[in-house]
């Protein structure tokens, strides 16, 4: 018989780690349960990526990623869920990657609270075209293939945004 819940972790609207204890306190049971809410998922999703891809260093370099999120949707007429597992597009996603461990960041971290912000808004449609319709980027500490016939449309902080 259950005679106490205690929630031991809450991460990113995606789940919550519970404990169940019997009457006497022993036999404790750790159940995972999923919130059944698929967009607050693919939000926090997409906010760890911004997040990890920006370091959520300005309100405008978030904006900016955000609104290239919001490009791929229109243009590529790709989910939201497609775009926050696409490798091609974020290479923070590949555990190669230096800013990869930047996705694990504590879900009450005020910079990703301000990234999921963004993020809403930006799903809602409601975020300013801030890169002029770009839909690839890249940091200035690395030039891929596809970029050096290109000139880029944007730079904001370190990162260069291309059509």
């Amino acid at each position: 018989k259950i005679c106490g819940f205690f929630i031991l972790n809450f991460s990113s609207y995606e789940f919550v780690w519970a404990i169940f204890l019997n009457r006497n306190g022993k036999n404790m049971q750790l159940v995972l349960i999923k919130n059944p809410d698929d967009t607050q998922i693919v939000v926090y999703k997409l906010a760890r990526i911004v997040f990890a891809e920006t370091g959520a260093i300005s309100l405008q370099i978030v904006e900016a990623m955000a609104s290239l999120i919001y490009n791929i949707y229109t243009k590529y007429d790709k989910s939201f869920e497609d775009i926050a597992n696409d490798k091609n597009i974020f290479d923070v996603l590949n555990s190669s990657s230096p800013r990869h461990k930047y996705l694990d960041v504590d879900s009450d971290n005020r910079k990703l609270q301000m990234c999921v912000r963004i993020v809403k808004t930006m799903m809602h449609g409601n975020l300013k075209d801030s890169v002029f319709g770009a839909t690839k980027f890249h940091h200035t500490d690395v030039i891929p293939q596809w970029a050096i016939a290109r000139g880029y449309i944007m730079e904001c902080e370190d990162i260069l945004f291309y059509l």
